[in-house]
């Protein structure tokens, strides 16, 4: 490969980065209603413990998202345009303001939700702690600004589609209801204690494997069930997308750049986040047809363990987005480190995850037989307990009791 056509493809994808993140700067800040949140952007997030800078993190990337029945209209395996985008709306529109607490509906309005904490952000907007005033649940409002942007509309639509549609997947944060107003979308979803990159940035250490067997089975789940059941790809799995509460349950969130496969491909280019990004989507083996499948966000899994194996992101000393795309093209992928306690079932599932050439990565039925998650489906692993042990030994966490749905 010519030095001048490499950079230029790499460029090519900055300059797509950096697109979506101005478009993310723009359309991303909600109006408040008359709600008041006390410069929610200088609080400590609740339970998260303050921002604290991790050694050996992935790069600052500019970008920085209850069961209940849903009439859903026949799958659409086509990527949606503007037509697809207002009809969709019509169709929420007729049960949104409706929460569903403990099998329960009540009609509900903005005003009636009090604003606590910011929780953080998300692709295409930003969440909220909130406390339902009539029957005191808390809850984890996603607030996201409807705008003339058609890609953040998509995105908008895409994250509410996903999270309505997987209400009988215990991998998935659940949705408890939305509102939609002429200029914003909220989406009120179940509390989770935390997320896996606030818990590395508060561990400074890793995770022990027992306790990422349990995580892996979780997410490789959700990953199967939303290829399997929606035709969807997720496209933007990292640590900060992982979410974790009390009871040891993981789930899978953010659902604003994924895709509707077509054919099993993605033919659309939501850039995600670049730090983990696979190699097929940095430089299509076929320019021509830039398509990809599943197996990128296999491979984005793969970063994600060997961060948290390690507790620091593998491709390391990268100040840019740029610097890592570079080392994940010219470089030999990642691997456990050797002599560091890691099973052969450990190894070879990252190592499975990380093939360069995504026609020897496995796809999720594959992944679900190897011996890894085999072991880790069944091994007798009490995430619950470990997760209050960090808690009691880290004061910045403050107790998750109060998060669940009572």
């Amino acid at each position: 490969m010519a030095t001048s056509a490499f950079q230029n493809k790499l460029n090519d994808l900055e300059r797509r980065l950096q697109a979506e993140n101005e478009s993310h700067r723009r359309d991303r800040t909600p109006r408040n209603f008359g709600l008041h949140i006390e410069s929610p952007r200088r609080q400590r997030p609740t339970g998260f413990g303050p921002t604290i800078s991790r050694p050996g993190s992935a790069p600052p990337h500019t970008r920085t998202r209850q069961r209940f029945e849903w009439a859903t209209s026949p799958q659409t395996t086509k990527p949606l345009d503007s037509v697809d985008i207002e009809q969709k709306y019509h169709e929420i529109m007729k049960q949104a303001g409706i929460l569903h607490f403990n099998g329960q509906k009540i009609k509900s309005k903005i005003v009636d939700l009090e604003p606590m904490i910011e929780l953080g952000q998300g692709t295409c907007g930003h969440v909220v702690k909130m406390k339902h005033k009539g029957t005191g649940h808390l809850l984890a409002v996603k607030q996201m600004r409807r705008s003339g942007n058609k890609e953040e509309n998509k995105r908008i639509i895409m994250d509410l589609d996903v999270v309505i549609k997987s209400h009988d997947c215990s991998y998935i944060v659940q949705c408890v209801g939305y509102f939609i107003t002429e200029s914003e979308v909220w989406i009120c979803m179940e509390l989770m204690s935390t997320c896996l990159d606030k818990l590395l940035k508060v561990l400074q250490a890793p995770i022990p494997e027992k306790i990422i067997g349990k995580m892996a089975v979780a997410i490789v789940k959700a990953l199967h069930y939303l290829k399997e059941e929606h035709g969807v790809i997720h496209r933007d799995i990292k640590p900060s997308n992982i979410l974790l509460d009390e009871n040891g349950v993981v789930k899978l969130c953010d659902f604003g750049i994924s895709g509707r496969l077509v054919d099993s491909k993605a033919k659309t280019r939501s850039a995600g986040c670049a730090a983990y990004m696979a190699p097929e989507r940095i430089e299509p083996p076929d320019p021509t047809r830039p398509d990809y499948d599943i197996r990128a966000d296999v491979w984005s899994l793969g970063i994600t363990l060997v961060e948290l194996a390690t507790g620091q992101f593998p491709y390391t000393n990268c100040r840019t987005d740029f610097e890592v795309l570079t080392k994940v093209l010219e470089e030999d992928p990642p691997l456990l480190p050797s002599g560091s306690g890691f099973s052969s079932e450990f190894q070879s599932f990252v190592k499975e995850c990380l093939a360069k050439d995504y026609r020897k990565r496995p796809k999720y039925r594959k992944l679900l037989d190897h011996p890894f998650i085999k072991k880790y489906e069944t091994a007798d692993v009490n995430v619950a307990e470990w997760f209050a042990a960090v808690q009691s030994k880290n004061t910045s966490i403050a107790s998750a009791s109060t998060h669940q749905h009572r």
